[in-house]
């Protein structure tokens, strides 16, 4: 081993550099406040180790980029670990630049001959800050492709070359494949790239300067070896502690659901450290948004560059620390501004809910035996009676009906309820409050529509109501057969269990007590009906046929009250009809046992 690193030496001069890294001096002995630009090194080299095993994994179009990033999180072994760590190392990486670029300031590091020294690091700030930027497109998911589509449109309020620059950084007209291998060239390449050189003039400037201590020095100069790389191994470690509490915290980082620009998305924010400047826009409405967007940054950034300068006046130094703590107080207080705003949004808390019920969704349905389509894994959602039935009710229908007391998505409408409430449509518990005295008349079902004075509601209050106990039993035997129509996949074992009762209750349908034929068809019975046909009552056909057009002789025909015809009018297209008449059948997939939505361990 000795002659080889005789060898290595004499070839490579590596004793003489080994030397001059570990026996720099540092004025005043070491010192905790010198360890922050040591812990930036180390976050961006785990960046960098973290960032090229997922590039192994990764796959950067809009078809695949979700996916691969799904394959990460939950099912590649250890994926989840490996994402988190360059998740939030990224953001102790912002933090540690801010209190590096502090203490400089406080020290006094950026005056001469150290200007272009402090230059470098502002633009390693910066870079630092566009390397978050684009990385949080990369997972191709709802709240990265609607933050980036904000944070870019940006660039369209520069005057002249604004628009031109967008499209440069967006690929096109429109976000898409090429904004995603752009934002990927950039931040796997070409960023990464630019920090690597400017980080090597940083060191370079900084060994050729050296430190600069904190007058007056306690305590004689010392070697970097050992006190202050132990102290910088010390922090690295503690930095990396920090980290490791929030990976394991949070099980690595969180994954949205699939980017999908047909489904606006109210939750999307930036991340903490943009937050300030997304608050510092809304002071900066219509035409005035290029000050607020632009102007007053550039100049903030402008000042910044020229504290070497400012500094070298008598009273520059406490100009300069001012400026800095006013302009960090500002952003503080900006973002705090910002979250409280948020937090008193119902809206946005709403936003918030649907976001994460959707990631939790498409998850679950990625992991379902059919796994993900060809089409993609945004397809997943959209094809999904549980995410999208209650949003087009709550579009269409909660005008008029109320699912559960509210529209569907948990809101409440501003129009009155004026028809039925339909949770639990066709379902035994339903049809025994349709067929209740006490409740038939009630807003739930015909209380709120013009039906509330029709044949359906005087039978039930008046003749109903004054059945015997035997009569009831037939009744209620008559109610199970009508619900078993329906095919109700949480009736379906009760159905099967009660066959020989339901096959009595199709026969009393049509019976004496009963005399539903009197007024609708079920199979063969009943002629010259006037309200709507009970064969299939509730099925999937049924109910799509009904919400279709209710207003079809099959149904009410003219004794329908105010249902638009939403196929024939196409207000609704045949998949939407569908998607809302399995959600209100509770149809939609769901895995046999609970499964918990965490990444493999």
């Amino acid at each position: 081993m000795k002659a080889f690193l005789g060898w290595l030496d004499e070839r490579t001069g590596s004793k003489k550099l080994l030397h001059e890294a570990l026996f720099e001096n540092v004025p005043g002995g070491a010192r905790w406040r010198y360890v922050w630009g040591s812990t930036l090194v180390f976050c961006f080299t785990v960046q960098i180790v973290t960032g090229l095993a997922l590039w192994l994994a990764y796959s950067p179009s809009s078809q695949t980029a979700w996916e691969s990033v799904y394959f990460i999180q939950y099912e590649m072994w250890g994926g989840w670990f490996l994402r988190g760590l360059h998740h939030y190392t990224a953001h102790a990486m912002t933090a540690l630049l801010v209190i590096h670029l502090m203490q400089v300031v406080i020290d006094g590091a950026y005056k001469a001959p150290r200007e272009v020294n402090f230059w470098t690091g502002v633009l390693l700030l910066l870079l630092v800050l566009a390397l978050s930027l684009t990385g949080y497109l990369l997972p191709w998911d709802q709240k990265g492709y609607w933050a980036t589509k904000v944070a870019t449109s940006i660039a369209a309020i520069a005057p002249v070359f604004g628009p031109a620059v967008q499209r440069l950084i967006v690929g096109g007209g429109d976000y898409g494949h090429h904004t995603l291998t752009r934002f990927f060239a950039l931040h796997a390449g070409i960023i990464p790239g630019a920090i690597i050189a400017f980080i090597g003039a940083h060191i370079y400037l900084f060994r050729r300067h050296g430190l600069t201590p904190k007058e007056p020095r306690r305590k004689p100069d010392a070697p970097f070896w050992p006190d202050q790389l132990l102290r910088d191994v010390v922090a690295c470690l503690a930095v990396m502690l920090g980290v490791l509490f929030f990976v394991l915290r949070f099980h690595g980082a969180d994954l949205g659901a699939p980017a999908d620009p047909s489904e606006q998305f109210s939750a999307a924010r930036p991340d903490w450290y943009f937050l300030f400047l997304f608050q510092f826009l809304k002071y900066f409405p219509g035409g005035s948004e290029l000050w607020g967007a632009i102007v007053i940054p550039a100049l903030l950034l402008v000042f910044l560059a020229a504290m070497p300068f400012i500094g070298r006046w008598r009273l520059g130094h406490r100009f300069n620390l001012g400026f800095l703590w006013t302009m960090l107080a500002g952003i503080v207080l900006l973002t705090h501004l910002a979250l409280d705003e948020d937090r008193r949004k119902p809206e946005y808390r709403a936003a918030v809910e649907i976001a994460r019920q959707d990631a939790e969704r498409v998850i679950l349905l990625a992991r379902a035996p059919a796994g993900i389509p060809p089409t993609g894994a945004v397809t997943l959602l959209r094809n999904d009676p549980l995410t999208q039935g209650p949003r087009i009710f709550a579009k269409n229908c909660a005008s008029c009906h109320r699912f559960d007391g509210h529209d569907g998505l948990g809101g409440q409408p501003k129009d009155k309820v004026s028809a039925s409430d339909l949770k639990g449509f066709a379902s035994r518990a339903w049809l025994a409050g349709l067929l209740d005295p006490e409740k038939i008349a009630s807003p739930r079902y015909f209380g709120a529509s013009d039906h509330r004075n029709g044949k359906m509601v005087k039978f039930v209050k008046e003749e109903l109501a004054e059945f015997t106990a035997e009569d009831k039993q037939v009744v209620q035997k008559a109610l199970m057969a009508l619900s078993a129509e329906a095919g109700l996949k949480a009736q379906r074992e009760a159905d099967e269990r009660d066959a020989a009762v339901i096959a009595e209750g199709k026969k009393a349908i049509a019976g004496k007590i009963m005399t539903c034929t009197e007024c609708h068809k079920f199979h063969d019975a009943g002629e010259d009906p006037t309200a709507p046909d009970l064969t299939g009552y509730g099925s999937r056909a049924w109910l799509i046929a009904f919400i279709s057009d209710a207003g079809h002789e099959r149904f009410y025909g003219e004794n329908n009250d105010r249902m638009p015809a939403y196929g024939p009018k196409k207000i609704l297209n045949e998949q939407e009809i569908s998607l809302v008449a399995d959600w209100l059948r509770d149809d939609w997939y769901a895995p046999e046992q609970p499964e918990r939505l965490s990444p493999v361990k």
